[in-house]
């Protein structure tokens, strides 16, 4: 079972990321925490390392301070070397794709082998600019 972030608009979807599996995402957190929380969790980026992965939602209002949050972390991320922790799917789009691991911002991917944490920027973006919330699915 994955972990899909998705906006609505009544029964409409707007937008959605297909994370992957939520053991990849809670790897992704970890690693938030370990490489730059300190090993503090949610010290630093606590929406997006504290909320529970498994039913809820970010309002509009939260997903701003996500937006920020993310693109904090995607700059940390960028500076820092790339960890082999990835899944076997995750191997099999790096190769797939050709996907050069350059850092660790290049290590986390979603499903369509894109990079995560610009992916939960334009989610984010786009539930604060439409007033819609996130919804964990």
């Amino acid at each position: 079972m994955g972990l899909y972030l998705c906006i609505f608009d009544g029964d409409e979807e707007v937008e959605g990321v297909e994370v992957g599996p939520y053991s990849d995402f809670n790897a992704f957190r970890d690693c938030i925490v370990r490489e730059i929380e300190n090993g503090n969790a949610g010290s630093k980026f606590p929406l997006i390392v504290l909320h529970s992965d498994s039913d809820g939602q970010w309002s509009p209002v939260e997903a701003r301070q996500l937006e920020i949050e993310l693109s904090s972390i995607r700059e940390k991320f960028r500076r820092r070397p790339p960890i082999k922790i990835l899944s076997e799917w995750q191997k099999q789009i790096v190769k797939d794709h050709a996907l050069q691991l350059e850092c660790l911002y290049d290590c986390f991917i979603d499903v369509d082998g894109e990079p995560l944490l610009d992916r939960l920027i334009d989610l984010a973006r786009l539930s604060y600019h439409s007033n819609l919330p996130i919804i964990f699915q």
